[in-house]
């Protein structure tokens, strides 16, 4: 054999045989930072490196605002093709698409996974006047407007839980004193502060604050109580509102099958470790695993859902 064939075919086996270069994840959230959309997005990704099922690293961004979809949007644009791009999203962004007449949409992004599920709660400072969920809904009655509720953005789960809790007394949701805030994070600081009568977040959220007695949670919006809280759920508070916060992750427009299936097989791994199951403790998650067309199909429900809610509501026409 000629001296330049060895060569030839040593820098072959080489080739291919050398592991090829990973690069990391871009994970985008549509929330500020220390929100729900935020440790969706970082979560998941530290129990993936923990477990050993993803260890090539992952930038991430955050981009709240208008209900997430101005991060949708960034996602979007910036992202097409791009196999290692991933996005944190869940139901607050249905929401917000719709309230805002996003010009993007979830049809614009490759649904992957649905992993939790974060119950609300309804919460005031602990030196407030209102004791229970009772109190509040007589003071929205004597004065709709004039009751400061703190919650996410417009439109999403937190607003509609409200909406919901409004018109089942016989109000006018459309008059709910709503303020929205980009995340998590901002509606507990508002809360804490004094700037809000009331405030609903995930339980997630506020769990740790109740417990330190900064503020005082009043309902949940489960259909049940949640162990190791001291309110009732609004059902059986005697007002027929339940739901809750699932979250998930999408993957970039125009993602490869190929590498579709390799993050819902990384996915479907990490659900499975003990890593995740005391992420989820931690974080006082619900699990709502659902992958692949059956996300898919999920999603084309909620939508047609939360458009008929928000509709019906008054929150949009």
């Amino acid at each position: 054999m000629k001296l330049n064939s060895v060569f030839g075919a040593v820098i072959a086996f080489v080739v291919m045989t050398a592991p090829a270069m990973a690069d990391p994840a871009v994970v985008l959230a549509p929330g500020s930072t220390g929100g729900g959309y935020d440790a969706m997005a970082r979560l998941p990704f530290e129990a993936m490196r923990k477990e050993k099922i993803f260890t090539d690293g992952a930038q991430f961004t955050n981009r709240g605002g208008a209900g997430g979809t101005i991060g949708l949007a960034e996602f979007v644009n910036t992202s097409k093709g791009n196999d290692n791009a991933v996005m944190s999203m869940g139901a607050i962004l249905i929401g917000g698409i719709i309230l805002n007449n996003s010009p993007v949409s979830l049809k614009d992004v490759t649904p992957l996974v649905r992993l939790t599920n974060d119950t609300g709660a309804i919460a005031v400072p602990t030196n407030s006047d209102i004791k229970t969920i009772n109190d509040l809904v007589a003071k929205m009655k004597e004065n709709i407007g004039g009751v400061a509720i703190g919650g996410g953005s417009a439109g999403g789960v937190d607003h509609i839980a409200m909406a919901l809790l409004a018109k089942s007394n016989g109000l006018e949701a459309s008059k709910l004193n709503y303020i929205p805030y980009a995340g998590g994070a901002e509606v507990v600081t508002a809360l804490a502060g004094g700037s809000t009568t009331a405030a609903i977040s995930g339980l997630s959220e506020f769990r740790s604050l109740a417990q330190a007695g900064r503020i005082r949670i009043i309902a949940v919006t489960s259909k049940e109580r949640v162990e190791g809280i001291d309110a009732p759920s609004l059902t059986e508070a005697g007002y027929p509102v339940v739901i809750g916060n699932w979250r998930g992750i999408v993957g970039a427009p125009g993602m490869s099958e190929e590498a579709k299936k390799t993050w819902l097989d990384r996915f479907q791994k990490m659900h499975g470790t003990e890593t995740w199951k005391a992420t989820l403790k931690k974080q006082n998650w619900e699990d709502a695993y659902l992958s692949g067309d059956d996300f898919v199909k999920f999603l084309d429900q909620e939508v047609t859902n939360q458009t008929a809610t928000l509709k019906d509501v008054g929150l949009t026409k």
